[in-house]
């Protein structure tokens, strides 16, 4: 499922007037002004796909007549040396959007394809990967978007679709229980309360209150596989901090329903993509 264009385009056309800046491409300028040209976007390295419809809108918006053949659709494994996009358009315009076209191809595709590992890598447990807001401010839905494309699950979007407290919200409340009992009050009836707790002696205050999810901030395979007993179903327990793929397999192992990796957008390497004359 691809996210709407209105959502999209004005990440692109942001991004496509930082790279023209005040002039234009002056490089570009030096072809003629009618030369079309047939080019294909590439994947260089092995991962998975996200962030096409970035390619369609960066052409698009400097040649709105660009015809584009995509080749792979977001959410696919491809292959080094596996055509993504086939694409004829005035020279110009093609080779001006070309950076910005793949800087956010790659970015994104990055981030679908380290989901994609950290999946694979509890597969069979029951466990789900989940994102966090540490996000590319100004990318956080297209980021998301990726993470769900590599068979992972979006976390809340932003400070208003969840209330999630944590451990300074529980310090300024007095505690645990009065967090919850305070979020339960005021949350209406479709909003999710989560709370965080980073000792076990936290769990059974927090489950008092009946929150949808508990995190379970840094806890010890020992102790997540203890509270996931303890709580016997009565709330989502989340694991959280420092996951890596070393370790993920492990915490899934726990018992935990979901584990979130912030690492999904804040440290996924680009994957390497490319823009050439097509073959």
């Amino acid at each position: 499922m691809s996210l709407p264009d209105l959502i999209v385009e004005p990440v692109v056309r942001m991004a496509l007037g930082e790279d023209l800046g005040r002039a234009g491409d002056v490089t570009a300028a030096l072809i003629p002004a009618e030369a079309r040209w047939s080019a294909q976007v590439a994947a260089r390295k092995n991962g998975v796909v996200a962030g096409l419809d970035c390619v369609r809108l960066a052409v698009r918006a400097l040649d709105p007549s660009a015809e584009i053949t995509f080749e792979a659709a977001d959410g696919d494994a491809v292959e080094a040396g596996d055509v993504l996009a086939r694409i004829n358009a005035n020279a110009r315009a093609l080779l001006s959007a070309e950076r910005t076209a793949l800087n956010l191809l790659g970015r994104l595709s990055g981030v679908a394809t380290l989901t994609r590992a950290y999946v694979e890598a509890v597969a069979g447990t029951g466990a789900r990967i989940a994102d966090t807001r540490k996000t590319t401010p100004g990318l956080r839905a297209l980021e998301k978007h990726a993470v769900a494309m590599g068979g992972g699950v979006n976390h809340r979007y932003g400070l208003d679709d969840a209330i999630l407290i944590k451990d300074n919200h529980i310090a300024v409340c007095g505690g645990v229980r009065h967090a919850v009992a305070r979020a339960r009050a005021q949350a209406g009836h479709l909003m999710k309360i989560e709370v965080e707790i980073d000792r076990l002696d936290q769990l059974e205050d927090a489950l008092a209150e009946e929150p949808d999810v508990v995190m379970l901030d840094n806890f010890s395979l020992a102790d997540l596989r203890r509270a996931v007993d303890q709580a016997a179903g009565r709330a989502v327990l989340e694991a959280s901090g420092g996951v890596t793929l070393q370790t993920v397999r492990a915490i899934a192992e726990t018992g935990v329903d979901v584990i979130s990796v912030g690492a999904l957008t804040h440290s996924a390497p680009a994957l390497d993509v490319g823009l050439d004359a097509a073959s």
